[in-house]
């Protein structure tokens, strides 16, 4: 079986990768453009394998996708290709619309040229399985609900609304044309190889280098937390198991709020790397001013993917996050570059954030100035760090 992975590259994308490839059955051809985030140092394990093979093409790129869907013989299509960090959307929306958008309209035309070439058989076997989030379907209140597969879409950030698009266009091409696609909607991922502006690998790596450690508001934000490879197992699944049209959503079962997670962490590198004078990792924690349009709460329901194609998580939150500690205290060799040449852990996505009290900290925040271990406040809600961390501890999880 031959599997197209674009954004192979990336965090998801390159588990996916490396998952595939352990299956000598399966010969892999992982397209990236290779972005800020498309980093080759991930698929190290695998770059060498026999039934391996990259290419770097841009899936905006119509023709060379097609060439390449006909060279490799391909079997099915994982699109992982995207721009996905909300920060960044919010900075610059426009490579999101022509990445998720633009992008998924191109491979998809690809797609259904290629498909329509193939015999009776070999169509019938082919899948176009589309990569997505959860964040289409905007947020949900602190007391109760679950997204399904059948929840409306509601996005909150140019990025939702882009992966949104991107989904109708992919139900689109199989209603219209007839191409066989699946999808499927994730909750948040983490593990090794996430790149460092997202939450877990930026709150390591900053409590390792002294950083303050930088929580949204009150922290009160609930997500649900998947490990990357047990996401990789469910893509596997989804794309050779999945019926063509459905959706199928994968969550962890691991709700969480942000402030959870930082101290989480903070208390596991407390026992993995002690801090100098027997200071806690939690003294880092510094609450600045929210971003634009965040949403409240995310939780998965995945109880169809359980059902129809046998699928649970391996990992729980908390044996998943000391595995994705270890392993950032063990491979400075891949962030170490990250963070001197590519991303240093500055804040992103400030466009229309109001500026928080203390300028010191933002400076802090961004690598310009030391901090000490002054009371940080929260701008939008003018409350103290205990008051914000009471607070949001009085949202269940």
């Amino acid at each position: 079986m031959n599997f197209l992975v674009t954004g192979g590259a990336g965090f998801i994308g390159s588990a996916v990768c490396r998952h595939l490839c352990a299956n000598p059955a399966y010969r892999v051809t992982n397209l990236d453009k290779l972005t800020y985030a498309g980093n080759l140092a991930s698929l190290r394990p695998i770059e060498n394998a026999h039934n391996y093979r990259f290419e770097q093409a841009d899936i905006c790129d119509e023709r060379a996708v097609l060439e390449i869907l006909r060279r490799d013989d391909i079997d099915i299509v994982m699109n992982l290709a995207a721009e996905s960090h909300v920060d960044r959307s919010i900075d610059g929306p426009g490579a999101f619309i022509e990445t998720n958008i633009v992008g998924t309209y191109r491979i998809l035309n690809a797609a259904l040229e290629y498909w329509r070439g193939l015999s009776d058989e070999r169509k019938a076997g082919f899948r176009f399985h589309h990569v997505s989030t959860d964040e289409v379907f905007g947020d949900l209140p602190f007391d109760g609900g679950m997204f399904v597969e059948e929840t409306p879409y509601a996005p909150s950030s140019p990025y939702s609304a882009s992966k949104a698009a991107s989904d109708h266009l992919v139900r689109a091409w199989h209603e219209t044309y007839g191409l066989p696609v699946v999808l499927s909607n994730c909750s948040n991922n983490y593990g090794p190889y996430h790149f460092p502006e997202k939450l877990i690998p930026l709150v390591i790596l900053n409590a390792l280098d002294e950083k303050p450690l930088p929580v949204y508001g009150a922290g009160a934000n609930v997500r649900d937390w998947l490990f990357v490879e047990d996401h990789a197992r469910a893509l596997e699944l989804v794309a050779t198991r999945g019926r063509p049209g459905e959706s199928y959503n994968v969550g962890g079962n691991s709700e969480r709020t942000n402030l959870g997670v930082v101290e989480a962490i903070c208390d596991l590198l407390d026992l993995r790397r002690p801090r100098a004078g027997g200071k806690r990792h939690r003294e880092l924690i510094a609450f600045v001013t929210d971003r634009p349009g965040h949403d409240r709460r995310y939780a998965i329901d995945a109880s169809k993917i359980a059902r129809d194609l046998g699928w649970a998580p391996r990992e729980d939150f908390d044996s998943g996050l000391a595995r994705t500690v270890d392993w950032y205290l063990d491979n400075k060799w891949w962030w170490g570059p990250i963070r001197e040449q590519r991303y240093d852990g500055a804040r992103l996505g400030r466009a229309t954030a109001r500026p928080v009290e203390n300028a010191q900290v933002e400076n802090a925040l961004v690598g310009n100035a030391p901090i000490g271990n002054a009371p940080i406040g929260d701008a939008r809600t003018e409350r103290s760090p205990a008051e914000n961390a009471a607070e949001s501890r009085k949202v269940t999880t």
